[in-house]
C-alpha cells in the first residue's frame, strides 16, 4: 500500500514536472528561433586567470613547526587542497599512503567546468607536459546511429575545454606543485585513526613508511583518502551504493570516430565509454551492472568482452579493442555512489571521494572536488586562527550548502543518465532511452543545455530537472503522434512514472532544500567567527 502511494506521489510529481517541461520546451524553441536571428558577431567573454605560476622540483619540505591543517591523502582533492591552502599561507601537513605514481582507470577526464576551477586555483599548468588531450564534447552511438554534442565554449577563453590524461601523471604534477611551497610538507605514511578529545578531532595517528607510529596535531584535519576511505565512518553517513563495475582497457594507435570527443555507446546491457588519454592511447571503459564481474583469471572476462561487448563497438575501434583484450591488460574498478551526508565534527572535514561520490559515467568527480576546494578556500580566507574548533565547525556548516549547486547538479545528472542509458526490457524505459538520444540529436539548446549541465559550466539544479522531464515529455510526444492509442497512452504514463522514479530519489538523497532553496538554510548566511 505504501509503495503504491509512493508511486502515485511520483506519478503526480512527474505529471507536474512534465507540464513544466512542456513549457520549458516551448521556451527553448522560442529561444532557438531568436538565436537564429541574432548577429553572430557577439564578442566572447575573456576568462582571465590570476593564478600564481610556481616552479619547483617537488621536494618535500618541513620547517619543523606545527601545522595549521592536516590533509589525509594526496590524490586529486588532497593535492589541490594542499596547494590552495599553502598558497594562502597555511602550514599544511599532507600524509599520503603511497607517493609513487598512481595507476587507475578512472579520474582521467576533467570536464570544462573542472578546468575552470583548476584555473581559479592556479593549477592549470598541471595538465601541461603530461600529453593531456583537449576534449570538446561527446559523441553518442545507438543502434548504428551517432550524434555529436559539443561543449558550449564560445563565451570562454580559447584554452578552456575538457582535458583527458593519465590519472597518475596528473596527480604527480599536482603533488609536485603542492610540495614546491615551503609551508607544505608531503609525507608518505598510513593514517590509522583520527585523534579525538571530547568529540573534537585534534589530529591523526599514522605509521610512517618505516612502520614508526606517530601522532600529528593540527586545528583542522581534512580527510581526502578517496573512495576506499577507512576514516569516513566517524564523519558521515557512509551509505555507499555500487550499481556497477567498470572494466578498463587501453586501445593503442587507433583513431576515434570523432577526434577530441568522449564517446558513449548505448550498449546492452549498459553503456561503454571511449576517450583519449594520450596522443597514442584511448581509454575504454565497459560498464558491467551489479557488483560481480566475469572472472579474468579463468578467461570468462575475455569471452564476455569478445562475444557480448565487441559486436556493439563502432567498426573503427573493433580491431584495436580485440588487440587490447589479447594483450591481457584488463582492469576492473567498482563504481560507487554516495550522497554527501556529513556529521559536522569539530576539528575535521571530509572532501573528495571520501565525502561524496557519483557514478563516473559523466566524469564529474574531479569537477565536484575542485569546486568544493574553491568554496572551502573562500570560507577559510578571512580566518587568521583555526583553533576555535566549535565555532569553526559551526561556520563551516555553510560549506555543505554553498557546494550544492555544482555538486548536486553533477551528482543527480550522473545517477539519472546512468539509469536512462542502461538497457531495459521495459518498453517505457526503452522509449525514455531513445527519447534521450533523439533529444540530444536535435542540436541547439536541446544539446547545449544538458551538456552545459554535465560539463559543470551551468550548475543549475532546476535547469537539470526541466531538461530531464522535457526529455520524458518528448518521449511521450513521440509515442502519441500522429495518433494515440490506449497502449501508447499507457506506455507514456509509465514513462513519466519511470522518469520520476529515477530522478526524485536521487534529489531526495541530495537534499531538496539545500538543492533548490539554499537561501532558506540558516548556515547559508553564517559569517566567520570573530575573536
Amino acid at each position: 500500500m505504501m509503495l503504491q502511494q509512493q508511486q502515485l506521489h511520483y506519478l503526480f510529481g512527474g505529471i507536474i514536472a512534465s507540464l513544466l517541461g512542456f513549457f520549458f520546451v516551448l521556451s527553448l524553441l522560442h529561444e532557438k528561433k531568436r538565436e537564429k536571428k541574432k548577429n553572430e558577431n557577439a564578442s566572447s567573454i575573456e576568462f582571465q586567470s590570476s593564478s600564481e605560476k610556481i616552479s619547483g622540483g617537488g621536494e618535500c619540505r618541513s620547517d619543523g613547526s606545527a601545522a595549521d591543517v592536516i590533509i589525509v591523502g594526496a590524490g586529486v582533492a588532497g593535492s589541490a587542497l594542499a596547494y590552495t591552502l599553502g598558497k594562502d599561507g597555511r602550514r599544511v601537513h599532507v600524509i599520503e599512503r603511497d607517493l609513487t605514481e598512481p595507476d587507475r582507470i578512472v579520474g582521467e577526464l576533467l570536464q570544462p567546468g573542472g578546468y575552470l576551477k583548476l584555473m581559479e586555483l592556479g593549477l592549470e599548468d598541471c595538465v601541461e607536459e603530461i600529453d593531456a588531450q583537449r576534449v570538446l564534447g561527446y559523441a553518442l552511438f545507438k543502434d548504428g546511429k551517432s550524434t555529436r554534442v559539443s561543449y558550449p565554449l564560445d563565451k570562454f577563453h580559447s584554452d578552456v575545454a575538457g582535458r583527458s590524461f593519465h590519472n597518475g601523471r596528473f596527480i604527480q604534477r599536482m603533488r609536485e606543485k603542492a610540495s614546491s611551497l615551503p609551508n607544505v610538507t608531503l609525507e608518505q605514511g598510513t593514517v590509522t585513526s583520527l585523534l579525538e578529545e571530547n568529540g573534537t578531532v585534534k589530529g591523526v595517528l599514522y605509521k610512517t613508511k618505516n612502520s614508526e607510529e606517530l601522532r600529528a596535531y593540527a586545528p583542522l584535519t581534512i580527510v581526502c583518502d578517496g573512495c576506499f576511505s577507512n576514516l569516513r565512518r566517524s564523519l558521515c553517513i557512509p551509505k555507499v551504493d555500487v550499481p556497477s563495475c567498470f572494466v578498463g582497457l587501453v586501445l593503442e594507435n587507433c583513431q576515434l570516430p570523432y577526434p577530441n570527443h568522449g564517446h558513449v555507446i548505448l550498449a546492452d546491457p549498459s553503456p561503454m565509454l571511449f576517450y583519449p588519454i594520450s596522443s597514442t592511447e584511448v581509454r575504454c571503459l565497459v560498464d558491467v551492472p551489479g557488483q560481480r564481474v566475469p572472472s579474468i583469471a579463468n578467461g570468462e572476462m575475455e569471452r564476455y568482452l569478445k562475444t557480448v561487448v565487441a559486436p556493439q563497438i563502432p567498426e573503427q575501434l573493433h580491431d584495436a579493442f580485440i588487440s587490447a583484450i589479447d594483450r591481457g591488460s584488463i582492469r576492473t574498478m567498482p563504481n560507487k555512489s554516495m550522497p554527501a551526508s556529513p556529521y559536522p565534527t569539530p576539528g575535521a572535514l571530509l572532501m573528495g571521494d571520501a565525502f561524496n561520490m557519483r557514478h563516473p559515467l559523466t566524469g564529474g568527480g574531479m569537477t565536484v572536488a575542485l569546486s568544493d576546494i574553491a568554496v572551502l578556500q573562500n570560507l577559510l580566507k578571512p580566518l587568521r586562527d583555526l583553533n576555535d574548533a566549535p565555532s569553526l565547525c559551526k561556520y563551516l556548516e555553510s560549506f555543505y550548502t554553498l557546494r550544492k549547486p555544482v555538486a548536486s547538479t553533477i551528482n543527480t545528472l550522473a545517477g539519472a543518465l546512468y539509469k536512462v542509458f542502461c538497457a531495459s526490457p521495459d518498453q517505457a524505459m526503452k522509449e525514455m532511452r531513445q527519447a534521450c538520444f533523439d533529444y540530444l540529436s536535435l542540436g541547439g539548446v536541446f544539446s547545449t543545455g544538458p551538456v552545459a549541465l554535465l560539463s559543470g559550466l551551468n550548475p543549475r539544479p532546476l535547469s537539470l530537472v526541466c531538461h530531464f522531464f522535457a526529455v520524458a515529455l518528448y518521449g511521450v510526444g513521440r509515442l502519441l503522434l500522429p495518433f494515440p492509442s490506449p497502449k501508447r497512452l499507457w506506455i507514456g504514463a509509465r514513462l513519466i512514472l519511470g522518469a520520476s522514479n529515477i530522478i526524485f530519489p536521487i534529489i531526495k538523497a541530495e537534499g531538496i532544500r539545500q538543492m533548490f532553496f539554499p537561501a532558506t538554510v540558516p548556515a547559508y548566511y553564517r559569517g566567520p567567527p570573530t575573536h
